[in-house]
């Protein structure tokens, strides 16, 4: 049975990145369950999705932090037999991960650094072009970021669908091409 605290939960279960079946467990229900819960209760469905967003723009900041290299304050501790006998502050650097950055580049612009190569049988929508923060009337610019990372992931994983699927039908093709060859040979 739904409750008035739900929310507050669920944004803090969706901060920590779970998902919708892990959410549906810690509120012991069905994702069914779960899945009426968000379309009959907006209270809820919207601090899930702020909590998702927030989420997936936090590890996409991280990301590019990483990818790019970055650095900060950290303290260094001087000890004599188990005494703390001096600290120092100094500014720690993390140079540029390259894993990071292909993983950053391949998502974020496939066209350029994909490595599997395909010819586009129509023009390719710009991501960028399809985002107009004007038309947000939201003026945390925090919230603009995380909308516009939401939006971007969501569209890179509707491209994946679409990419596998016609793969499927290439695949469905390549084997009916072969079934008619070795029927023509029988």
């Amino acid at each position: 049975m739904y409750r008035g605290e739900y929310p507050e939960q669920v944004v803090k279960l969706c901060r920590l990145g779970v998902t919708d079946q892990e959410i549906a467990d810690f509120f012991d229900v069905s994702v069914a369950t779960l899945n009426r819960w968000k379309h009959a209760h907006p209270e809820f469905m919207e601090p899930m999705k702020r909590g998702k967003m927030h989420a997936d723009a936090n590890v996409a900041d991280r990301l590019y932090q990483r990818a790019c290299g970055y650095s900060h304050v950290d303290t260094k501790f001087v000890t004599h037999k188990g005494v703390i006998t001096d600290r120092e502050e100094y500014v720690k650097h993390y140079p540029p991960d390259t894993q990071a950055c292909i993983f950053w580049l391949k998502n974020r612009r496939p066209d350029l650094w994909r490595e599997k190569v395909e010819i586009q049988r129509g023009p390719r929508v710009n991501q960028m072009s399809d985002f107009d923060a004007s038309q947000l009337t939201d003026d945390d610019e925090d919230e603009k970021f995380m909308r516009f990372i939401a939006d971007t992931c969501e569209r890179q994983r509707l491209e994946k669908e679409e990419e596998e699927e016609e793969e499927r039908q290439r695949e469905q093709q390549g084997q009916q091409q072969e079934q008619r060859r070795q029927d023509l040979e029988q």
